[in-house]
């Protein structure tokens, strides 16, 4: 190995090393879907999404059908037809899928060939005027035209009877690919004699984790208008370093370059796991069984974090978090529409983007899953800290909290993994916590400062920088002096800065919810204090990410408290209580207060570096019997299948996020004689925090 070679690899294990847990990861060891439509229904574009059909040329008369590696105009009849099933890319875009399994593609030229590949040539936009389809590459903008009895591109207008086409139903169209639901029944609806919503809530996920600290740390995509293939395909690893390979082995506890298979769709050997934490985990059709099995709120929270990108060697695009919080917010919203494009056009699909308490409510009555945006960085509008000194101001902030309302966001960290222009942060316990103080020195030019805590709330007790591995210690530079810490537990001498006062009253102001997770236990004192004078009920902790004692404080204000998505046994191994999501609930019920309707989340932190629950250490004896029933008893949920991989919680765990549904329907094993009581409790999960929506929303 070179000089350079040999740096770079130490460079990057002390960056995975230092990532665990800087994105707000815990650190802990650890039926089909909706038929496609059947006609074109009100719109003759839209309505062609996943049917089956044969091309036909108007001027000639003839169908299109398979010859060699192309394409010819010549079929007599429908018999001779290709059979394409029509597999919508986006609103309007389709792919034509043969039934070997070939697609209409165009050579980046003029020549229509076809290919076995998903590619962006097989993406092709239609129109529909007076009968005909006019079918244009979306890659460029080309027509697909007749030329003679053969097929090519022309410049739009070129050749305008040759670019009209007919398209008829017809039978034996080949499935396009993709994963499986295996949910059968009808999805939850309607409301209860108070108007009550039923339902899950999951308080915090990372949907649009593909896209954060410089697009190339996460492998996989949570759609792609190519389809399945192209979203969970195996990424390659960087450079002669290997540093996406090292980088997962060293997350997920194994040896750098173990030689594992990471190879995707369809085979899928050794990821999605519980514990594969740069590999996709949040696939819409994954999302798609956890709404069918009982999902009703789903809070996406966008996410980067600058430090890691500038440090991490390989990126793609902008490290700025605003810039990626801008971007993400954009990708949300294209999947919206390509639900709705599977789904027959605009607002028919089961994934609804939602910003009031008005429309969250409407739409989960309609049986469909709510989509909230929030935000979790460490620097929002640009407010770091360097040396002391803020690095934005009071405009700033009001600018920022516009623009990210504008974009839909309710809800919103003030401080993250690092100290900010806003407050302090939550310390990390342990060997994590000296990787995520190296991050805030790099990131702030100093090191954590501790004092003894005021009150009975604290932050972890924090060991000595220079008892962190030596991986972790070669991203300082040279020379730096490394704090040493008293024993125990203490307290970030940063509490909430001015800048930060003006942070939590703007959101306030605005009717946002304040997430106090992560905030030092003296930020979150200052927090509380503003919210308890205002008598402001917006306010939440969403994973296990403050001092327990607070959540009485949050459930007193008419709050909502969500456990992280933990085992349903065993401890955590770095010091926070969230190692069994049992106790977490059971605190909860003792937390709660009775003057608000009382529903407990879960908050799965998928996507933000965070392992899923593992398999139950009893499951070989007392497993999950599948197929079981979801909670309302409409829908029959069996195993999940995705490519040739068949999951199972008792042996995968929380694989991928589809396997939610699995997990809840086990804390009737996991839970006794209060399995019951905590399914009712996290069914009445999306009500609770809609009232509490409902009481601060403008």
């Amino acid at each position: 190995m070179t000089q350079h070679g040999a740096h770079l690899r130490r460079f990057t294990q002390a960056l995975c090393a230092a990532m665990a847990l800087i994105l707000g990861g815990t650190g802990i060891a650890a039926s089909q879907a909706t038929p496609a439509p059947t006609s074109l229904g009100d719109n003759p574009v839209f309505g062609l999404a996943n049917g089956c059909y044969a091309v036909k040329s108007e001027q000639s008369g003839t169908f299109v059908r398979r010859d060699g590696g192309g394409y010819r105009v010549d079929g007599a009849d429908l018999a001779a037809a290709e059979r394409f099933r029509m597999h919508a890319a986006q609103l309007g875009r389709f792919m034509f899928y043969g039934k070997g399994g070939d697609m209409l593609a165009h050579d980046g030229k003029r020549a229509i060939v076809s290919t076995r590949d998903a590619l962006p040539t097989t993406d092709w936009t239609l129109t529909h005027t007076d009968g005909t389809y006019a079918i244009t590459a979306t890659s460029d903008g080309s027509q697909l035209t007749v030329d003679g009895n053969g097929l090519r591109l022309t410049d739009p207008g070129t050749n305008p009877p040759g670019g009209r086409f007919l398209v008829v139903p017809t039978s034996g169209c080949a499935d396009f690919p993709d994963a499986e639901v295996n949910a059968t029944g009808t999805p939850l609806s309607g409301t209860g004699p108070n108007g009550e919503v039923r339902g899950f809530i999951d308080a915090h996920v990372h949907l649009n984790s593909n896209l954060f600290i410089g697009g190339q740390v996460h492998c996989g995509k949570p759609f792609d208008p190519q389809g399945v293939a192209v979203a969970l395909r195996d990424c390659p690893d960087q450079g002669a370093s290997k540093a996406s390979a090292l980088l997962e082995s060293i997350l997920s506890g194994g040896s750098p370059l173990d030689g594992r298979d990471t190879t995707g769709w369809p085979t899928f050997a050794n990821w999605p796991a519980h514990d594969s934490l740069t590999h996709e985990q949040t696939y819409y059709k994954w999302i798609e069984r956890a709404w069918r099995g009982g999902l009703r709120m789903f809070n996406d929270l966008l996410v980067n974090n600058r430090v890691l990108c500038d440090l991490y060697p390989y990126k793609n695009r902008s490290c700025n978090d605003m810039d990626t919080i801008r971007a993400q917010a954009k990708q949300v919203h294209e999947m919206q529409d390509y639900i709705d494009a599977q789904h027959g056009g605009p607002g028919r699909g089961w994934f609804r983007i939602v910003s009031n308490p008005e429309d969250t409510r409407k739409v989960i009555g309609e049986g469909k899953l709510a989509v909230t945006i929030g935000i979790e960085t460490s620097e929002p509008f640009g407010c770091g800290l360097r040396d002391g000194v803020p690095q934005c101001n009071e405009a700033d902030i009001d600018r920022g909290l516009d623009e990210v309302y504008a974009m839909g966001v309710r809800q919103m960290y003030v401080t993250h993994k690092f100290d900010n222009a806003f407050g302090g942060t939550r310390f990390d316990a342990g060997t994590t916590g000296v990787a995520v103080n190296v991050g805030n020195f790099l990131g702030t030019g100093r090191f954590w400062e501790v004092e003894p805590c005021k009150g009975p709330e604290h932050d972890q007790p924090l060991i000595p920088v220079a008892e962190g591995s030596a991986e972790v210690l070669a991203a300082l530079p040279t020379g730096s002096a490394m704090p040493v810490y008293p024993s125990g537990p203490m307290c970030n001498t940063r509490g909430l800065t001015k800048l930060g006062e003006h942070m939590v009253r703007g959101m306030m102001a605005r009717g946002m919810i304040v997430d106090i997770d992560h905030m030092s236990a003296k930020t979150a004192e200052d927090a509380l204090r503003i919210l308890e004078e205002a008598r402001y009920s917006g306010v939440v902790s969403t994973h296990s990410w403050t001092d327990p004692l607070n959540h009485k404080r949050i459930y007193a204000l008419g709050g909502f408290v969500a456990g992280y998505a933990s085992g349903l046994g065993g401890h955590s191994e770095d010091g926070h209580d969230h190692g069994n999501f049992i106790d977490a609930w059971r605190q909860a019920r003792a937390d709660r207060s009775d003057k608000y309707y009382f529903g407990f989340g879960f908050g799965a932190d998928t996507g933000g570096f965070a392992p899923q629950a593992p398999p139950r250490e009893d499951a070989g004896a007392k497993p999950l019997q599948y197929p079981y029933k979801t909670f309302d008893g409409g829908t029959t949920m069996d195993r999940q299948r995705t490519g040739e991989r068949v999951f199972d919680l008792n042996k995968d765990g929380v694989a991928h996020y589809g396997l939610i549904p699995d997990w809840i329907a086990d804390m009737r094993n996991a839970a006794g004689n209060e399995g019951d009581q905590i399914i009712d409790d996290m069914s009445r999960g999306a009500e609770a925090y809609l009232q509490m929506w409902e009481r601060v929303a403008k």
